[in-house]
């Protein structure tokens, strides 16, 4: 395998993160709502921790993006 191809494969390897980021942030809101709706009481309190999820997953896929580019362009 020459360096072109491998750099290519890493890549793509590294993107699969930006696409498994989505899964992240579905599971983060889909969780939020499954507390809200069993205890609508406490949802005011847990929005501060639905954000603060919903960024930490999108970095994460940000990241992985940035990676893949890095890969790409510059290595």
């Amino acid at each position: 395998m020459d360096a072109e191809a491998a750099k290519l494969l890493g890549a793509g390897l590294a993107a699969l993160g930006a696409g498994l980021a989505s899964l992240g942030v579905g599971n983060v809101f889909a969780k939020f709502l499954e507390g809200a709706l069993r205890n609508p009481g406490a949802a005011d309190g847990q929005q501060g921790r639905l954000f603060i999820g919903f960024a930490a997953a999108e970095l994460l896929g940000l990241l992985s993006f940035v990676v893949a580019m890095i890969l790409i362009f510059v290595a």
